[in-house]
């Protein structure tokens, strides 16, 4: 039973932060019912859609007036509703704000979208490369004289959307049960993805960071916080920045060349890095992890996604789990009195359709006539 047991939300099904979004809250104890619509994008297996599990799904034809009506009549009884359309979309349907507000004045709207609802680039096509780019994040994110590198979808779909959008919802519940209205939660991946920048943009307004990638702090400008490969060709992290940790580092790794005393002299990162690339490549990975796993120095090994689940720490917290075959993230973060769980692998795209429309108070002859329409 999750903190979110009880809320009730209607997801309209779409692809990336949408479901990202479905996925924190139902994993914390959310009652999701998601809109599938006919032809929609599927990359694999429904089994293996792990952004998709812990919900019910039904498909509802929302290009014709009685599949509209149909969510509407469900739209009433629930907490909130997400959808993750270019802006303008959901009001073409007839399920826009102010109807489902109107409806239901409860109501928590939340809208993912690249660009947001306004702005010169709103009803533009895009992606989370092109997000982050805008956001300034991407061009932060490389190593000295080489091309910005995309963090996989992390920090735009995941980081900056999915997860702002399922905070926002929470906030906007929060206010709701207060007050007794409802509102739109606007969630923008250019705008999430600048939020998580706000430390660096803190450190450059004070001086402390370079508007170059690469000869930063955190960005793989410092000997002591980068990766590093080791004799076996596998690849270790170091963060040794508190000044404590790092004398640590050169206790550990019997650094005595007098060349690093200096920790933040800059100029010298560059020359300083040389040589832990020689000195790391000395030991295997597992050598390393012997000498520095558990130690203040702030040193992990680089995991395959296959050693992952694996490591010994990851098992103890149960970090991974399994479902129905499925190998897949455990729902974060814990709570202690109200654990959220995986109770459901992700569903066949419309198994529930007739289940959750009796749910919501329709007859089985309204059903049946539905069916027969195709709005169901």
């Amino acid at each position: 039973m999750g903190p979110l047991e009880g809320v009730k939300i209607i997801e309209v099904g779409g692809i990336g932060p949408g479901p990202f979004c479905g996925m924190m809250l139902s994993d914390m104890g959310a009652d999701i019912v998601r809109i599938e619509r006919k032809g929609g994008l599927s990359l694999s297996e429904p089994k293996y859609d792990i952004l998709t599990r812990n919900r019910r799904s039904v498909f509802i034809d929302l290009r014709k007036p009685q599949g509209v009506a149909t969510a509407l009549k469900i739209i009433e009884q629930v907490d909130a509703l997400q959808e993750g359309f270019r802006p303008g979309v959901m009001e073409k349907l007839g399920l826009g704000p102010d109807v489902c507000l109107k409806r239901n004045p409860k109501l928590v709207y939340g809208r993912m979208t690249g660009w947001g609802q306004e702005g010169p680039l709103a009803k533009a096509a895009g992606h989370d490369i092109n997000y982050i780019s805008m956001s300034g994040a991407l061009h932060a994110i490389g190593r000295k004289g080489e091309k910005p590198v995309p963090p996989l979808n992390l920090v735009g779909d995941f980081g900056g959307g999915g997860m702002m959008l399922a905070f926002g919802m929470v906030c906007a519940l929060f206010e709701s049960q207060k007050t007794g209205q409802g509102q739109v939660v606007d969630a923008a991946m250019v705008d999430g993805s600048a939020a998580l920048m706000s430390i660096i943009y803190g450190l450059k307004a004070a001086g402390l960071w370079m508007d170059r990638c690469g000869i930063n702090l955190l960005d793989s400008g410092a000997h002591f916080y980068d990766t590093y490969e080791t004799a076996d060709g596998k690849y270790i992290s170091i963060g040794s920045i508190e000044p404590q940790f790092y004398a640590l580092l050169l206790e550990l790794a019997e650094i005595e060349d007098p060349e690093f005393e200096n920790q933040l002299d800059f100029t010298r990162w560059p020359d300083l890095k040389i040589k832990l690339e020689a000195l790391f490549k000395t030991k295997t990975r597992d050598a390393w992890c012997a000498i520095m796993e558990g130690t203040d120095i702030c040193f992990a090994p680089v995991l395959s996604l296959d050693e992952a689940p694996e490591h010994p720490h990851n098992q103890a917290r149960k970090t991974f789990v399994e479902m129905e075959g499925v190998l897949q993230p455990a729902p974060a973060p814990r709570f202690s009195r109200t654990p959220p769980e995986i109770k459901t692998a992700p569903p066949v795209p419309g198994q529930d359709t007739q289940r959750v429309l009796e749910d919501f108070g329709l007859t089985l002859d309204e059903i049946k006539k539905k069916k027969k329409s195709e709005v169901i």
